[in-house]
């Protein structure tokens, strides 16, 4: 009897360790998990597009900014002379296009006056051949004529070239001429060069290894600090290659972040990396050896956090853990597997799901 009991026990036992194993396994696959997942942003290198020194640094490291708040300004003297002088520059292509387009008028009027005078000697020389003709007037007058009819062809022919080198000289007319759309462009890119004294915030965001000094010298190039924009986070979970079998974008994802155990976030999957984590590092693993060992492969899954909150505010490169829901069916959720999800169409789909509360972050 109590032999049997025992088998008895044994047997449940058993059958609780395989449904429980069962479950489990069927959980997993509907569900996959990973905990080698980083969170990330936008991360911009807050660089100046001029040297000079700086002369007002008004933030501080870790300080959260604005879009367009100033960082820092570089000293402007320099860039504001270089704008005189393109401004005088300006002043002067254009004064001399005005000069040189009153040359060319001046040689069409000096055409003009040559063509009225090539059409008197030749009425002149026509008048003077009939009288020679009929011996009223003698040949010396014809002869006369004809070197004034000569003479005013030639002075319309060189009136005519004076006017086609005055055309070359001016160029193209009004503010097309070439001498003033140069300056222009010489006084636009002094205004730029004046305009880069001025670094402002691309984002809102807070900064970060910020050890910029007023009085020092920056160079045009040289990254000063960094700056970590907040509108948008991202997950980027490794996960086995074999638990990409059912994960697609579109599909909504639970992510649990280290520093808020309680607070979970969630995300829509936006892509797919096409490489596994290795295939770009520095020294790709070399699988052509003799004593090869196959090892399972992880591929980034990119994820959207759709209802990030300043209350609970993330931090990059921090520890998450992602669970992925793809669906009971036996056909998965979400997009084909080569899809690729704009943030827009992430959002748009955790809109759907109701992911995304009023106040976040990412919504707005």
């Amino acid at each position: 009897m109590i032999r049997t009991l025992k088998w008895s026990l044994v047997s449940v036992a058993a059958l609780a360790v395989a449904t429980g194993g069962y479950i489990y396994y069927r959980y997993n696959e509907h569900y996959p998990s990973t905990n080698d997942a980083y969170l990330q942003a936008k991360v911009v290198k807050v660089t100046p597009m001029v040297s000079g020194q700086v002369i007002a640094l008004p933030v501080n490291d870790q300080q959260l900014v604005k879009q367009g708040q100033l960082l820092f300004q570089i000293d402007p003297r320099r860039f504001q002379y270089q704008v005189q002088q393109a401004e005088a520059q300006l002043s002067l292509a254009r004064q001399q296009v005005a000069a040189d387009q009153a040359a060319v008028a001046a040689a069409r009027a000096a055409i003009e006056d040559r063509q009225a005078r090539l059409e008197n000697a030749r009425r002149q020389y026509q008048r003077t051949q009939k009288l020679v003709a009929q011996k009223v007037k003698p040949q010396s007058e014809l002869d006369n004529a004809r070197a004034t009819l000569d003479s005013a062809k030639a002075a319309l022919k060189l009136a005519r070239a004076q006017l086609q080198q005055a055309e070359q000289q001016l160029g193209s007319s009004g503010q097309q001429n070439e001498r003033i759309r140069s300056a222009q462009a010489q006084l636009d890119t002094a205004r730029l060069d004046l305009s880069y004294t001025r670094q402002t915030a691309p984002c809102d965001g807070r900064l970060a290894s910020l050890e910029l000094q007023k009085g020092d010298r920056v160079s045009a190039g040289a990254a000063q600090f960094s700056l970590v924009c907040e509108d948008r986070f991202w997950v980027y979970a490794n996960f086995k290659e074999t638990d990409l079998t059912r994960i697609r974008p579109g599909q909504v994802a639970t992510i649990d972040v280290d520093m808020y155990p309680n607070h979970p976030f969630h995300g829509i999957v936006e892509s797919i990396n096409p490489a596994s984590g290795t295939a770009f590092s520095l020294l790709p693993p070399e699988n052509a050896t003799g004593n090869w060992v196959k090892v399972t492969q992880r591929v980034p899954v990119r994820i959207l956090v759709v209802d990030d909150s300043p209350a609970y505010p993330l931090r990059v490169q921090t520890s998450t853990e992602v669970r992925i829901d793809t669906g009971s069916a036996r056909t998965p959720l979400g997009k084909p597997r080569g899809a690729v999800l704009s943030d827009a169409e992430a959002m748009a789909q955790a809109k759907q799901q109701g992911l995304t509360p009023a106040g976040t972050r990412a919504g707005n």
